[in-house]
């Protein structure tokens, strides 16, 4: 039944992929923890597919600890060493550092007061940009938003987080709906209710 329904042609392959498709990527998430999840697993996709993400996504939150920030800005090099040596995740060395570093800014942004959610989607004025895009070569890899959120997060001490990651997780956390017009969760994406922050 489910090759009936038009979907965006990325997610086409296996299941997993369809059903984060279908449930997760473009619904706007207002969560700081799972922002922050999100961000972390967009950095380490870096180079590679997100469905390769997606399928050590669980072995991923048991290894960082459920993507605690306050535990994680404490790794130390035993932890690094444990992790490094963990194949259900990826075994770069920068990006477990990136992760550690960016709990460490993600706590700093908190102890100054400030919202992961409203310092995210100040990029976006708080509210989704609805595209209409028609086929996967309209999407780009990054734009004028995507470049001065990296540049912000940068700023405030975060890694592994470029253009091209910030507007990736800018699509899969409802900042921007980029399901294609002829997707099936184009509209239904579009009609959810965000809150104002």
């Amino acid at each position: 039944m489910s090759h009936l329904i038009n979907r965006c042609p990325w997610c086409e392959g296996f299941d997993l992929y369809r059903e984060y498709h279908d449930t997760e990527w473009g619904v706007p998430m207002h969560d700081d923890l799972a922002l922050f999840e999100l961000l972390i697993l967009e950095g380490a996709q870096a180079g590679l597919s997100w469905s390769t993400v997606l399928k050590k996504r669980e072995t991923y939150r048991l290894a960082f600890d459920q993507f605690n920030p306050e535990v994680i800005a404490k790794y130390d090099t035993k932890k690094i060493t444990e992790l490094l040596a963990n194949p259900g995740i990826i075994r770069n060395r920068l990006k477990v550092a990136a992760t550690i570093a960016n709990a460490k800014a993600y706590l700093a942004l908190q102890k100054d007061g400030i919202s992961f959610d409203s310092f995210l989607w100040s990029f976006v004025e708080n509210k989704p940009i609805q595209n209409r895009r028609h086929s996967l070569s309209e999407v780009p890899v990054k734009t004028p938003k995507s470049e001065a959120m990296s540049k912000a997060l940068l700023k405030a001490g975060f890694k592994f987080v470029g253009p091209t990651i910030c507007y990736a997780f800018m699509q899969a956390s409802g900042m921007v709906n980029d399901h294609l017009v002829s997707c099936y969760r184009h509209d239904e994406v579009r009609r959810i209710k965000t809150r104002s922050i």
